[in-house]
C-alpha cells in the first residue's frame, strides 16, 4: 500500500509539472503575438501608387522616444522598398505613424495546497494573490495618398512591449512587418 502510494504522489507531479510547463509555454506564445487589423478605401487603386515619403509634421507629434521613432521609419522604409517603392520627395504616397500605450494589471490566484484533509475541499489551502502589469503597445501606419491628402489606408498593430526583450530593434521591426504584411490590400484595384 505504500509503494502505490508514493507513485501515486509522484505521477500527481509529473502531471502537475507538465501542466505547468504547458501553461507557461502557452503564456509565452501568446505574449510574443501581435495582432494586426486594418482598413482601406475601397475605391483607390494601390497599383497606381509606386513612391512614398513620411509625413514629418505628423510623424513629430508622436509621442514616443526619438531612437524608437528611427527604429520604426527604418523598418517601414526597409520594407516598402524591398517591395519596389522608392522614397522620393515629390511622393505618390505618403506615410504617417501613431502609437498609444496602456498599461494592464493582471491579479493571479495561486493555491498551494501540499495536501488536503477533511470534507471542505479548502481545508488545508494556501491563497496567494499576485498583480502582474504588463504594457499593451499599439503601432498605427497611416498611408495618405500625397494627390488628394485622403487617408486610402491604416493598419494598427497590437501587442504587449516587454522591457526584457532583447533587441529593441527586432521587437519594432516584428511589429512593423507584421502590420505591412496586409497592404496592399487583396482586391484593392479600382474595377471601374
Amino acid at each position: 500500500m505504500l509503494i502505490y502510494f508514493s507513485k501515486t504522489v509522484n505521477m500527481k507531479n509529473f502531471y502537475q509539472s507538465l501542466l505547468i510547463i504547458f501553461v507557461t509555454g502557452l503564456f509565452f506564445t501568446s505574449c510574443n503575438s501581435i495582432k494586426v487589423y486594418s482598413d482601406f478605401d475601397s475605391e483607390a487603386d494601390f497599383t497606381n501608387y509606386k513612391s512614398f515619403a513620411f509625413y514629418k509634421n505628423g510623424i513629430d507629434k508622436v509621442e514616443i522616444s526619438d531612437l524608437d521613432k528611427k527604429r520604426i521609419l527604418r523598418s517601414i522604409e526597409k520594407n516598402l522598398t524591398s517591395r519596389g517603392m522608392k522614397i522620393m520627395n515629390d511622393p505618390d504616397l505618403l506615410i504617417n505613424i501613431s502609437t498609444k500605450s496602456s498599461d494592464n494589471i493582471y491579479i493571479d490566484n495561486t493555491i498551494y495546497s501540499p495536501f488536503t484533509m477533511g470534507w471542505y475541499p479548502y481545508y488545508g489551502r494556501n491563497y496567494t494573490r499576485l498583480a502582474h502589469t504588463r504594457s499593451q503597445g499599439i503601432l498605427y501606419i497611416d498611408i495618405i495618398d500625397s494627390n488628394s491628402k485622403q487617408l486610402i489606408w491604416q493598419g494598427k498593430g497590437v501587442g504587449f512591449l516587454s522591457s526584457s526583450k532583447m533587441n529593441r530593434d527586432e521587437l519594432l521591426d516584428e511589429y512593423v512587418n507584421k502590420i505591412l504584411s496586409v497592404f496592399p490590400p487583396e482586391n484593392s484595384s479600382n474595377t471601374n
